[in-house]
């Protein structure tokens, strides 16, 4: 089978691959990224002799681009992680949000349609639904309303629906998931988890919004990438699929348990001015999943943060660069070598 992975050189993206190859020895990978800030093309160094991986540098928004790579490499399966996915960026520039996490999407599906790809699989989020209050109890199934809170989670919302609009109008068989939030390697030092492991390290002040108490619910990355291609497999046609950690912590106490796997102390937290419009909770039930396949996630979160935590400290080189942004010149000479 050939997958075509988008946003491949992210973080989920990134394992993602990472999963794939070794799953599937047969099967060959194509990754399509744009590499934007968020991406590094080192984290994809190790498949540099890998002949069954292939990187094009692209953009999902562009649709020579994404015809272009349709058609030359003629994908079984595309998979659809790019995305702009923080927060706060999308509440300064939200057209990039709705350029990327919308119209790049609608630029897939078309492409899905007029060379006759049999699956499409959009990665979304929890956020989609809202969230929950605090003292609110309760957790969104796939059936829950979708209530966005911030232009990042509207633009996903609005690509779930395209999705199903596509299925629906054109019978393309496309399935959605929704996962909490995701942490391991390669994930980029703006989310909390890497940018409190890389503060303490350097005993910088640990950023903590409010007063800490907004809930996460927490997923290791290696369940999520078991759980797509599970769906990917198995899904039914304009299925929504919840991937939900089970694992819910106030953002206080992840820090709290970070700084201890440290052997830190608490008083590097500096608690900020709230972001605007904070969802408070995200809950989600996993039950279809479970109940359809099985699947439920594998690695314990004090466990896997623990993993994690170690995983920056024999790695300081790939995000030493992204510290100092020399990474970016990497992404930008990769790109005019492959685009010229």
């Amino acid at each position: 089978m050939r997958w075509l992975i988008t946003g491949g050189a992210g973080f989920i993206g990134s394992n993602f691959i990472f999963y794939l190859l070794d799953r599937y020895p047969r099967d060959q990978v194509i990754c399509l990224d744009k590499l934007t800030y968020a991406a590094n093309i080192e984290t994809l160094a190790p498949l540099r002799s890998e002949k069954r991986f292939t990187f094009i540098a692209g953009d999902i928004a562009n649709k020579k681009a994404v015809e272009s790579a349709f058609n030359e490499h003629k994908p079984d399966v595309v998979v659809n992680f790019a995305a702009e996915s923080h927060v706060d960026r999308s509440i300064k520039k939200p057209s990039v949000f709705l350029r990327s996490n919308t119209f790049g999407v609608q630029v897939l599906l078309d492409a899905c349609l007029k060379f006759g790809i049999r699956r499409f699989h959009q990665i979304s989020t929890d956020e989609v639904y809202g969230d929950f209050a605090k003292g609110e109890e309760g957790y969104f199934t796939e059936k829950s309303n979708l209530n966005p809170s911030s232009p990042y989670s509207a633009s996903k919302a609005a690509a779930d629906l395209l999705c199903g609009a596509y299925f629906r109008t054109y019978g393309l068989y496309v399935t959605v998931s929704r996962c909490a939030n995701n942490y391991g390697a390669y994930q980029f030092p703006e989310k909390l988890i890497p940018l409190t492991i890389l503060n303490a390290l350097s005993d910088k002040p640990v950023p903590v919004y409010g007063d800490g108490q907004n809930v996460r619910d927490w997923l290791h990355v290696s369940d999520h990438c078991a759980a797509i291609d599970l769906i990917v497999q198995k899904g039914e046609k304009g299925g929504i699929y919840n991937i939900g950690g089970n694992c819910e912590y106030k953002n206080i106490d992840v820090v709290k348990m970070i700084l201890a796997e440290l052997g830190k102390s608490e008083n590097l937290i500096r608690f900020t001015k709230d972001r605007k419009g904070h969802d408070f909770r995200y809950g989600l039930d996993a039950t279809l999943l479970r109940k359809k396949w099985g699947w439920h996630p594998q690695v314990d979160f004090q466990q896997g943060l623990a993993r994690t935590v170690r995983w920056y400290l024999e790695n300081e080189r790939w995000w030493r660069a992204i510290l100092n942004k020399s990474y970016q010149k990497r992404n930008e000479q990769v790109k005019v070598n492959i685009l010229k």
